[in-house]
């Protein structure tokens, strides 16, 4: 029961991010730019990053497709740096070879 809590708590965080995400971009000035950064490209690798299971291919993949850019902001958004500077986050990105930007 406390693993389907949980998972359920991670995609209303999901939902909300997203929500909010949509939000600021469409108020921030230059909305318009070429990178489009969408957080819920990652949701593959939830459940590497919440939980402790190891990072699936599709999560791998999706983490490379990313642009670097993006990273820098989800550090920079308090709503999503605690999964990107959290261990587990660290550890997906180490596992995935994926550097993890330095901003």
């Amino acid at each position: 029961m406390a693993a389907s809590k949980k998972a359920s708590l991670v995609w209303i965080l999901v939902v909300i991010t997203v929500v909010a995400s949509a939000v600021l971009s469409l108020l921030a000035p230059g909305a318009g730019a070429a990178t489009t950064c969408t957080p819920t490209q990652l949701t593959p690798c939830a459940g590497a990053i919440v939980g402790n299971a190891a990072p699936t291919a599709a999560c791998c993949a999706r983490l490379k497709a990313h642009p670097a850019s993006c990273f820098c902001q989800y550090k920079k958004d308090p709503n999503l740096q605690r999964y990107v500077n959290s261990p587990n986050g660290k550890k997906v990105f180490a596992a995935c070879k994926v550097p993890l930007p330095r901003c």
